[in-house]
């Protein structure tokens, strides 16, 4: 069933109140991907790659026309301690935040949490030198 139908076939706010039970084929790295498992009524990325489709505008709406692969690009952590993936669409450019599941691969969360501390927007070795800057020795030991 297409993304057209299933909207014309659901009413406003149906995903809201009912679980997922379609399987699908992840786009980015071709895995077959179940609902069970996710520890919710709601699967939404690929546990293995933790990409998703560009399928809302509203959480569950299922109302937007773009249908592009929406990568993982960041991790956060909501009120709670809750983590959540950050994706951004490959063809929109839109931003959107998904609920970690249960099943998620936690080596893949673990490389995209550590990115920005793996690649800082300055070169390491000024951290001595900012570090003399800010009142400190700036030894790196």
């Amino acid at each position: 069933m297409n993304r057209e139908n299933k909207r014309k076939l659901y009413e406003k706010g149906y995903y809201k109140t009912h679980p997922c039970i379609e399987a699908f084929t992840c786009r980015a790295c071709g895995r077959l991907v179940t609902p069970g498992g996710a520890g919710s009524g709601h699967r939404n990325h690929c546990p293995n790659c933790l990409t998703s489709v560009h399928l809302d505008v509203e959480p569950g709406d299922r109302a937007a026309d773009c249908g592009g692969v929406m990568d993982p690009i960041a991790v956060w952590v909501r009120k709670g301690g809750e983590w959540a993936v950050v994706h951004r669409c490959r063809r929109c450019g839109t931003l959107s935040s998904n609920r970690v599941a249960v099943d998620d691969n936690p080596m893949k969360l673990m490389s995209i949490a550590m990115r920005p501390l793996c690649q800082p927007p300055f070169p390491l070795e000024r951290i001595e030198e900012m570090t003399a800057l800010m009142g400190g020795d700036g030894r790196m030991e």
